[in-house]
């Protein structure tokens, strides 16, 4: 921990600056001075000599108490008139908006269900309100637990006190991180149960709820017991106390890594089945936007890993652990975010229909063949959705120039917002599954079925 000098605007300052100098510093100060080409009343040579500051910081290290340490650094910054950061406050306002988007998301979500299409909540419902409910006292306790208690913010400014606030909150927070991302992507996982009929898709997301469940499980209970008496975790950063703890960057690691996996192998799972189906583009549109979120949670993912290189050995740590926490945060309600967007897709497709309805071929196809010597008639019968119409002509009256089946087509809007499962029609999936027919069979194959017929 660098320490340098203090440069006092007078004689009385330096005085009441070497007074409140803890006494195992003095000497430190004293020998780098004698060593240094700085007079001992040349202060902005010694704030800026940067040999120095390292002697000084290396034989503070070695004869004083981390405490004391903290307050050589915090008088010698001072007088030395270093620039103060503070990030805090940036912290409580990335935390508060998130919080407060990912929040309205999933009131939409609920009053839409509850009020427009009247159905009941599903499981994915209840796990997104189970991390929301979790993510309140997270907010709460980001902005006055870890924000007012020194993150974003050099520890040699933060009293004592706060500092041991600090990382027992910290830990708090952890814990609901860990139970938050496994319940996550819960949620995820039985809406894809939701949408995907077929049974080897099933069987997948099966396991991948066990093994999920399994994870978030582990490292909550890992997390809670990491340290032995549990209250060593917050204690233990002045040196002052006994106890053990496992290795909380290698927990930190393993964690990450086993959830970015999973993100990628949950991405991975209906684009293989996506991928089969013929969709309106403006379909592959609402379903693109909710998978590009996914995916922007994987990347956030990624760098939160990034900022985990000294997440244990920090001789900062509420300024060096700010990238952790804001990270989080944004994971977290991204999370929430991406779990409402088929939700949020089908409120657009009410608000805006031109623009975000989806579009089915609802086709009326006229067929028309002759004969010698044959009759006017016409017959009209209905196939699904689908009205089919035949006409015979003979000489003089409608009469067609060209032989052969000949049909016109017209389209019409349907919007899909019986429930979010009507994101993608994924019933064709189970039937191909089954080796069964498709509704997917073309109206050209039935149109033409039925003129062979009506002749």
């Amino acid at each position: 921990m660098p320490v340098t000098w203090a440069q006092s605007s007078s004689s009385s300052d330096a005085a009441a600056f070497l007074a409140a100098l803890p006494s195992c510093a003095l000497p430190c100060l004293v020998t780098a001075i004698g060593n240094s080409n700085c007079s001992a009343t040349d202060t902005a040579c010694q704030c800026a000599d940067t040999q120095l500051n390292e002697e000084v910081a290396l034989c503070v290290g070695a004869s004083c108490t981390l405490k004391e340490s903290l307050t050589t650094k915090n008088l010698t910054e001072t007088n030395c008139h270093a620039p103060i950061r503070d990030k805090s406050r940036d912290y409580s306002i990335t935390a508060v908006t998130l919080g407060s988007v990912a929040g309205l998301f999933l009131i939409l979500r609920v009053v839409h269900k509850f009020f427009v299409l009247k159905s009941a909540l599903g499981m994915d419902d209840w796990f997104v309100i189970v991390v929301i409910i979790s993510g309140i006292p997270s907010t709460v306790m980001s902005v006055h637990g870890l924000a007012a208690n020194g993150l974003g913010k050099d520890i040699w400014t933060v009293p004592f006190d706060q500092i041991t606030k600090f990382v027992m909150y910290f830990y708090i927070m952890e814990i609901l991180y860990f139970a938050q991302v496994a319940i996550l992507k819960l949620s995820i996982l039985f809406f894809y149960l939701r949408i995907f009929p077929a049974q080897g898709i099933r069987r997948l997301l099966w396991g991948t709820v066990a093994l999920n469940s399994v994870f978030g499980l582990a490292f909550v209970f890992v997390a809670i017991f990491q340290c032995s008496p549990i209250q060593f975790y917050w204690e233990r950063w002045d040196l002052e106390h006994e106890g053990t703890c496992y290795s909380i960057n290698a927990m930190a690691w393993a964690n990450a890594g086993m959830s970015i996996m999973i993100d990628i192998w949950m991405l991975a799972l209906p684009i293989w089945q996506i991928k089969s189906l013929k969709l309106n583009w403006k379909k592959k549109v609402g379903v693109g936007m909710m998978f590009s979120v996914g995916t922007f949670v994987t990347v956030v993912s990624i760098l939160r890993l990034q900022s985990l290189v000294h997440f244990a050995n920090s001789l900062n740590p509420t300024w060096d652990q700010l990238d952790i926490a804001n990270w989080s945060t944004v994971e977290i309600n991204v999370g929430i975010i991406c779990a409402c967007m088929p939700s949020l897709r089908l409120i657009l497709v009410k608000l805006f229909p031109r623009v975000m309805g989806t579009t089915h071929d609802r086709t009326a196809r006229s067929q028309y063949y002759y004969g010698q010597n044959s009759k006017v008639r016409r017959r009209s019968r209905s196939f699904g959705q689908m009205r089919i119409a035949s006409r015979v002509s003979s000489d003089g009256v409608g009469k067609v120039q060209t032989p052969g089946i000949v049909y016109s087509k017209s389209y019409a809007v349907e919007y899909g917002d019986n429930d979010e499962a009507s994101l993608v029609p994924m019933k064709d999936l189970d039937l191909e599954a089954k080796g069964g027919p498709t509704v997917r069979a073309t109206s050209d194959d039935i149109v033409q079925g039925k003129a062979w017929a009506d002749r």
